[in-house]
């Protein structure tokens, strides 16, 4: 019997709807759920962040502790579908290598823990501020803004999400002061080890954006020496801060380079304050930069950006009196804080964005050009259209592939010695 060509097609149609009907409830159901856990997170968010105020306050002076050991950890109720979360902090070092307490949050999957212990994504978050209040984990939701959290958990990975120091529990800025930021992402990760109900093992890898960036590369070429107990499998960075140089002097002649310079001054200041006769460092503004910095240093960038704005506009071209990757001693400081100075021993990751006006193409093309004169295995990509705060969201699809070569054992692909690199 013949097949009727018309019923053939509207049986197929008939399907096809009934496939798209089945795939959009699907979605539709997916999304909703996602929304009421978006919704649920921000409810227990804004209750926890209420009963929790002292969490983060430490005695003084701080007993002493080894770096990673928990100072006080706590479960968090608002953690991510499928996941257990935990609010923690720890100490650390500061960069003249005295005991200071930081803090953490560290997320993993509602599955049983490999018998070797998870592996863990130590995530190093991009500029929120240098004010203690700016910490990423004192925000009301702190998984909406973690790059890749929910695609690591549902591989089975813990993230470990260090704020640094200074940020959520009270104590001098840390920002891109590269030996302190380290020390606090290498140090998270031993915290989340010692936690037993975590599963957490010692094998990690590490991903950061922009601020991060520098802080995960900073910690790649000191995990050797200053964490030898874990075993770090690779470093991802997207949109990197790896050569502060370049940065500065690509940037402070807007309003970008104006506020960095304004995180950034006070924490130098204070830093490597006995290096140098007060108000060395701060010499480098105008009367006018002086005056509006201490107030757009305690401003957040994710929550006070039109005030930070209003003051920064009127600076621009007038913040600083010459270019501080040029002038000393901040062209010292810059380059000691800049990433390159030791080779990485581990595979590599690097996402740009070609739209980056923040992080330049160039100073990223540059920076990869540096790790491969050094004999490091990079694997470099570009995406076209894509400025800074998307670079690692587009670069994560990728990244997520080179993270499973790298925890698996496999040599992933290099860009080193690539025609055309």
């Amino acid at each position: 019997m013949r097949a009727n060509p018309a019923t053939d097609i509207w049986s197929r149609t008939r399907h096809r709807r009934r496939v798209l009907a089945v795939v959009f409830a699907v979605v539709l159901a997916t999304a909703t759920v996602l929304a009421a856990d978006a919704i649920r997170r921000h409810v227990e968010g804004e209750a926890e962040l209420v009963s929790d105020a002292g969490f983060y306050r430490v005695p003084q002076p701080l007993p002493s502790g080894e770096p990673g050991a928990v100072i006080r950890a706590e479960e968090i109720d608002s953690a991510p579908l499928g996941s257990t979360a935990w609010r923690v902090v720890y100490h650390t070092r500061d960069l003249a290598g005295k005991d200071v307490a930081a803090s953490a949050v560290v997320i993993v999957p509602d599955v049983p823990a490999p018998d070797t212990g998870r592996v863990s994504i130590a995530w190093g978050h991009p500029t929120t501020g240098a004010a203690t209040r700016c910490a990423p984990s004192l925000g009301v939701d702190p998984f909406q803004l973690m790059e890749g959290v929910h695609e690591f958990l549902l591989a089975g990975y813990a993230v470990v999400a260090p704020d640094y120091p200074g940020l959520g529990v009270p104590g001098d800025s840390s920002y891109l002061l590269g030996v302190p930021e380290s020390n606090s992402v290498l140090d998270a990760v031993r915290a989340a080890h010692s936690i037993r109900a975590t599963g957490v093992g010692t094998d990690f890898v590490l991903w950061g954006h922009s601020q991060g960036g520098q802080a995960v590369l900073f910690a790649a070429e000191r995990a050797a020496v200053y964490a030898p107990e874990l075993t770090l499998h690779g470093v991802a960075v997207a949109a990197p801060a790896a050569d502060l140089t370049r940065l500065m002097s690509d940037d402070i002649i807007d309003i970008s380079g104006v506020t960095i310079a304004s995180y950034a001054i006070p924490a130098y200041e204070n830093a490597y304050g006995d290096e140098y006769p007060e108000g060395t460092l701060s010499s480098i503004l105008t009367p006018a930069g002086a005056s509006a910095t201490p107030r757009m240093a305690s401003m957040c960038l994710l929550s006070e950006v039109a005030e930070i704005h209003e003051i920064a506009d009127p600076l621009v071209g007038g913040y600083v009196t010459s270019d501080p990757a040029t002038t000393e001693p901040w062209k010292t400081l810059l380059s000691e804080n800049s990433a390159g100075s030791s080779p990485i021993e581990v595979p590599v990751f690097v996402g740009q964005g070609l739209a980056d006006e923040l992080v330049r193409p160039s100073a990223t093309e540059d920076y990869v050009a540096l790790l491969c004169s050094q004999g490091a295995d990079v694997d470099f990509h570009r995406y076209r259209g894509v400025n800074h705060g998307l670079a690692a969201y587009a670069a994560l699809p990728d990244m997520l592939v080179w993270l499973a070569d790298v925890s698996a054992g496999r040599p992933p692909t290099t860009t080193c010695g690539a025609a055309g690199r």
